[in-house]
């Protein structure tokens, strides 16, 4: 039986490998998968090894913290794909724990794909020499990323985003409101921390500061907030107590498309929500805060004058990036009350995503299982 061994490395990958692992099935209904991943993709019908959440940190430290855990999950599953040898391997994201786990697979004679291009683009395109060695086929999310590989000879293809695909060119605010039992009348801001533990810790308590200042100098908003499960629902909720006790707030969880469809202006984590609240067409706020060495070796390296997909998808500043020491509620806030008080500005925005929704708006399933099963079909 077909068989095909898949890694994701947090929630946006298991996003991506869901959607993936149920455009092959269409084409290959016989297909299994094993390997790891998150509950969307043990419901398309993965059999997870480790939880994704075994992977799911961020930043140079924070990895460092959780080295020898890596280490022992990837000898695990590099042991069990040279025994079972699937007939091609997919590294989703997670570059540095699948590049190396590529290399060793694609050397015993597997077949390796690496879906979701790492930001060579804005730092470290010297490590285009080491992919080169790993992975046999590139998929790419971004209209702008092949080229980049194309200068090394390593196969790529473009297939676009599936969100881009599922999540409709005119989003309906009334219907997502009205879906989460929110009034139309309100003014509301939604908070998006992040899905990872290390980002999330970092911004709980500039994002609750900032609803605070928020709500200080313009009366009664309602905050809403998606929290990827019930412990951090219960942590969030928790920290609402100690340090903003005063503001309107309703959490979900599971629902995060629906909280920023709702929202009048996201302020969110840099990563997959940015990418997520512009194909939306929301207003949005973005933050990014990691370690202190995190921080201190990235900006030295960093080739790009954004971290956020609209921004780099753009070619300039769309929305407002606030980094590290920069995360202050004032400051926050006020570009929050910006884009609540300027109609004018909303609307050329809402312009711009469009343009660039319908640029990277391509079947990205169908396009991707094709991909994959062209090289299966393919093997010597």
């Amino acid at each position: 039986m077909p068989s095909i061994g898949i890694v994701a490395g947090e929630v946006s990958g298991d996003i991506l490998g869901a959607d993936l692992i149920s455009a092959i099935r269409k084409q290959c209904p016989e297909m299994q998968f094993i390997g790891i991943g998150g509950d969307r993709m043990k419901s398309a019908g993965c059999d997870c090894l480790y939880p994704v959440e075994k992977l799911s940190v961020m930043g140079i430290s924070e990895v460092f913290r959780h080295f020898r855990e890596l280490l022992s999950v990837r000898n695990s599953i590099r042991g069990h794909f040279l025994n079972k040898r699937p007939d091609v391997f997919i590294g989703i994201d997670a570059p540095d724990f699948n590049f190396p786990l590529e290399r060793v697979l694609r050397n015993a004679g597997i077949k390796t794909i690496h879906y979701v291009s790492p930001s060579i683009w804005a730092w470290r395109e010297y490590r285009l020499k080491s992919i080169a060695k790993s992975v046999n086929l590139m998929l790419t999310l971004f209209p702008f990323e092949p080229a980049y590989y194309e200068k090394y000879n390593i196969p790529v293809r473009f297939v676009g985003h599936p969100l881009a695909s599922k999540i409709n060119l005119e989003p309906d605010q009334g219907a997502a409101r009205g879906q989460l039992g929110l009034s139309e009348a309100d003014k509301i801001i939604a908070l998006m921390p992040g899905s990872r533990k290390s980002e999330f810790g970092k911004l709980v308590e500039p994002f609750l500061k900032t609803a605070l200042w928020c709500n200080q100098h313009a009366g009664q908003l309602h905050f809403v907030a998606n929290l990827v499960n019930e412990d951090t629902r219960e942590y969030f909720e928790e920290c609402v107590r100690k340090i903003s006790p005063e503001i309107h707030l309703t959490t979900y969880t599971g629902s995060s498309l629906q909280v920023m469809e709702a929202a009048d202006v996201v302020l969110l984590a840099s990563g997959t929500a940015a990418l997520e609240a512009m194909l939306l067409k929301r207003p949005m706020v973005v933050a990014y805060k990691v370690s202190w060495l995190t921080y201190q070796i990235a900006k030295r390296l960093i080739r790009v004058p954004y971290v956020s997909l609209p921004n780099l998808l753009a070619g300039k500043q769309l929305v407002p990036e606030y980094l590290q020491d920069d995360c202050q509620p004032e400051i926050m806030g006020q570009a929050i009350l910006d884009w609540l008080n300027n109609t004018n500005s909303v609307t050329k925005l809402v312009d711009e995503f469009t343009h660039i929704h319908n640029r990277i708006r391509l079947d990205s399933g169908e396009l991707a299982a094709t991909a994959v099963l062209d090289m299966i079909n393919a093997r010597s």
